[in-house]
C-alpha cells in the first residue's frame, strides 16, 4: 500500500509543479489552486508513505520519478523543451 501513496504522492507533485507554469506566478486562481492543493496531497501521501519506508529510499523515487515526470509534461504537454545551454545554466 505504501508504493501506492508514494505513486499518489509523485503524480500529484508532478500535477503541481507542472500547473506551476500555467499560474503566470500566482495570478491566475485556478491554476494557483492545483499548486497549492497538489502539493498539499503529495506532502501528506509522503508522510504516509514514510511510515512504513525509509526516507531515503522513499526520497530517492519521489524526487527521481517526480523530475523524469515534469520533463516529460513540460516537454509533450506544455511544448517545453530545455535545450543544453539552458540546462548547464547559460544564457
Amino acid at each position: 500500500m505504501a508504493y501506492l501513496y508514494l505513486a499518489g504522492a509523485i503524480i500529484a507533485e508532478v500535477i503541481a509543479t507542472s500547473a506551476l507554469k500555467m499560474s503566470g506566478e500566482f495570478t491566475k486562481i485556478g491554476s494557483s489552486i492545483i499548486v497549492v492543493v497538489g502539493y498539499g496531497v503529495s506532502f501528506y501521501l509522503l508522510a504516509l508513505v514514510l511510515r512504513t519506508i525509509s526516507i531515503s529510499v522513499a526520497y530517492a523515487h519521489w524526487s527521481g520519478l517526480g523530475i523524469a515526470l515534469v520533463a516529460f509534461v513540460g516537454g509533450y504537454f506544455i511544448n517545453r523543451f530545455q535545450t543544453w545551454p539552458e540546462f548547464l545554466g547559460w544564457p
